[in-house]
């Protein structure tokens, strides 16, 4: 999918972000409500309806639930609606999922529901979530991300931030949060997402932002649906023309805490932003296939220097590396990689290699195949780049092609990860890359120029060494 350039730039600079661990999320509303729940007009519908107001004619959202208070000197109802509204089973949205297969270490929101835990605990992330100052006292051991609801928790509605007294006396009663939201601004690179400007919490929240700081303040991002005649809130021109002028006035206001939006024709280009930006991330990490029992038309020693070799220059290209220790090939890789990572410790990371070995017995009610299935789909979707190598075993004493790299190939397609054989290594490899040969558009966007260095690589009249050079250019080009 083509972006518009700002766009495009934003991308390519929250990958950086990711890569280096410096990208966080802020949810609002608007990340919830297509999973089913209430924005804060809907919510606020029949607290209106008592006080003897119209919703639709109220701006002040936050001042109308002040007001219901002022007038029963109770907040239960309110409390009781956040629980009726926010406590019901919701699937969480594609964007959720996105985000929780993200690397963030942590997330902000003002929103009460609990599907962004929801998504990253079925991701098998372990979360720490706060939305009290004594929670942010303690931490939660081998969390993996941190959780922090500003304006409380569906299950502690008594506390939630809802009205105007709350927001008012915020930077007194939350100064620990105020203090880490600060923190975080001034060092990671914050996208937020789902915030309209007639989402009552996004002035409260950009009041508390960093505004403390001078030109060299970090750069933000707001994802921003533009107005649209016809839609809920444009009738007609005069009102489209009146709420494109604001929201441009908004827009240039939101630079002062560093924020540049990015205008969206649709809310569903939000997805496509996030299914993008997953993408390119995961091209940087690079899955090696491989299993050999022999090496022909090699010898043992140059195949595995061949391997070696290659890993290595993957780790000086920046790139992570997923490997299954596979049979035959899985030590030289580690060795590769780790030649490179020791060489420069200061440049180069232990976290730039993922190993998953295969499990090599059956353990509670799940058989060897099963287990496997779930490794390799585990692995390769940490990746966006599979490189498959040899490709064959030992069966009753007879070579015969690897079924488990041909399965990790199938893997690697219906995933999208762009699938490069080293074809001159033969076997399950060389079937591999007669498949993409034929059909090289199913494999590449840009197969003309993919293309004749996947020959290259099935070219075995050539030297096995001189291919890592082939396969640097391959992950140049599709990059």
């Amino acid at each position: 999918m083509k972006f518009e350039h700002e766009i495009e730039i934003f991308i390519r600079d929250y990958v950086k972000d990711l890569n280096e661990g410096t990208a966080c999320v802020f949810a609002g509303a608007g990340l919830s409500i297509p999973a089913g729940f209430v924005n804060w007009t809907e919510l606020m519908q029949e607290i209106a309806h008592d006080l003897g107001l119209t919703v639709d004619r109220e701006n002040d959202l936050i001042s109308l639930a002040q007001f219901h208070v002022n007038e029963n000197r109770t907040r239960s109802k309110i409390n009781r609606k956040i629980i009726e509204e926010f406590t019901e089973i919701a699937e969480e949205t594609l964007n959720h999922k996105i985000i929780a297969r993200l690397p963030i270490s942590s997330i902000w929101t003002t929103n009460y529901d609990q599907l962004i835990e929801q998504a990253f605990a079925k991701e098998n992330k372990v979360t720490d979530v706060k939305y009290t100052n004594k929670q942010l006292l303690t931490n939660r051991p081998k969390r993996d991300v941190v959780v922090y609801k500003m304006h409380g928790d569906v299950n502690h509605s008594s506390e939630a931030i809802l009205t105007k007294e709350d927001y008012e006396q915020y930077h007194q009663t939350h100064e620990p949060f105020i203090n880490a939201l600060s923190g975080e601004l001034t060092t990671k690179t914050f996208l937020f997402i789902g915030f309209s400007f007639t989402d009552p919490n996004l002035d409260y929240v950009l009041s508390r932002l960093n505004f403390r700081f001078s030109d060299d303040k970090k750069q933000h991002y707001c994802l921003v649906k533009k107005h649209c005649l016809n839609d809920s809130q444009n009738p007609d021109q005069a009102t489209l023309d009146y709420n494109t002028r604001k929201q441009q006035l908004v827009i240039n206001d939101l630079k002062r805490y560093g924020i540049k939006s990015l205008i969206l024709d649709d809310y569903q280009d939000i997805t496509s932003i996030l299914e993008e930006v997953e993408r390119r991330f995961k091209k940087k990490t690079i899955f090696i296939s491989g299993s050999a029992e022999t090496y022909e038309p090699y010898k043992k020693n140059d195949a595995l220097g061949f391997v070696h070799v290659l890993s290595k220059k993957i780790i000086e290209q920046n790139f992570r590396i997923v490997n299954g220790f596979g049979w035959g090939v899985g030590s030289s890789v580690i060795n590769g990689a780790l030649e490179a990572i020791n060489d420069k410790p200061l440049k180069y990371s232990e976290s730039q290699l993922i190993l998953k070995p295969f499990p090599q017995f059956e353990s509670g009610k799940k058989k060897l195949p099963e287990l496997w299935e779930g490794y390799r789909q585990k692995m390769i979707s940490l990746s966006g780049i599979s490189i498959f190598l040899f490709g064959n075993k030992l069966v009753d004493n007879e070579i015969v092609d690897a079924n488990g790299l041909i399965r990790e190939f199938e893997i690697s397609k219906e995933m999208g990860n762009i699938c490069i054989p080293v074809g001159c290594t033969g076997y399950a490899t060389k079937i591999i890359s007669d498949l993409i040969l034929a059909s090289p558009d199913e494999y590449y966007e840009n197969s003309s120029v993919v293309v004749p260095l996947i020959e290259k690589l099935a070219d075995s009249n050539t030297p096995l060494s001189e291919k890592v050079d082939v396969i640097i250019d391959v992950l140049n080009k599709v990059l």
